[in-house]
């Protein structure tokens, strides 16, 4: 979905210059153009090209759906397509390989809004068994996650987690200004912490875990995010990949039981 906007080109780019913290200036010179021609695109004197308005963009780090929006406020078609995951070819399968290779750990893929794309095995057990009106679809992880009858309830460390993830939608939508985050942002803040979580603070040297109790024990997780590199497509450039590693020998043996066949 292209997103649309009334506004004129030079306003997208002042404000997203303004996003950015950077000076006029600053922002010429980066992108080979004088700051008197910087200063006609913003106040509408004039109008940027294709090629210039992907240089601004580039050096204002715009996600490529804003892009979209620079070229048809300029008065051009949009410059980047937008496809499902199942028609991206070999990025789906680096999707499904990333995310099949990591088994007996769970991974999943998600949107930019954390709405559910894909998952292994691993990642649907636990996201299984939630109420309907959690449950998707679109199953929005984030909510799946915080929300009072989702995975909260089995998350030893809420509150360390809950403000985890606060900071990390607040970098997000500062970085992207994603349609739906505020929203996201609004309701998960509002969610509230049960009785005995708030002073729960689990210290550990190496990162904020994910201390999650399952049917089978307590588990250990850290986490990373891989994004694609130089993506084109709007798709691919929302797409992040969230891997979960064991963060103690005895979550690693877990994984492994809990993904084993049962015996017969």
């Amino acid at each position: 979905m292209v997103t649309l906007t009334t506004e004129p080109v030079g306003s997208l780019v002042r404000r997203w210059r303004e996003r950015r913290h950077r000076s006029q200036l600053d922002v010429a010179l980066a992108a080979q153009l004088s700051a008197r021609h910087l200063s006609f695109i913003e106040t509408g004197r004039a109008t940027p090209s294709r090629a210039m308005i992907e240089r601004l963009c580039e050096e204002l780090d715009v996600p490529l759906r804003e892009r979209n929006a620079f070229h048809l406020a300029a008065g051009f078609a949009p410059a980047h397509p937008e496809r499902p995951l199942a028609d991206l070819g070999a990025a789906r399968a680096v999707v499904e390989t990333v995310l099949t290779g990591h088994e007996p750990n769970p991974a999943l893929a998600v949107n930019v809004r954390w709405e559910l794309l894909a998952a292994n095995g691993a990642a649907t057990a636990f996201l299984s068994g939630l109420p309907p009106a959690l449950s998707g679809p679109p199953l929005n992880v984030l909510r799946a996650t915080l929300h009072p009858d989702g995975l909260s309830r089995r998350i030893r460390n809420l509150a360390q987690w809950r403000d985890h993830v606060l900071r990390r939608v607040r970098r997000q939508l500062a970085r992207t200004a994603a349609e739906g985050l505020p929203e996201l942002l609004a309701e998960i803040e509002s969610y509230p912490l049960p009785e005995g979580h708030a002073d729960q603070h689990p210290t550990n040297d190496l990162a904020v875990p994910l201390l999650l109790a399952s049917d089978h024990g307590d588990l250990s997780l850290l986490y990373t995010t891989t994004l694609f590199g130089s993506p084109r497509d709007v798709t691919l450039d929302e797409i992040a990949i969230e891997t979960f590693f064991p963060a103690d020998p005895a979550t690693a043996d877990l994984l492994r039981s809990m993904a084993a066949p049962p015996p017969r």
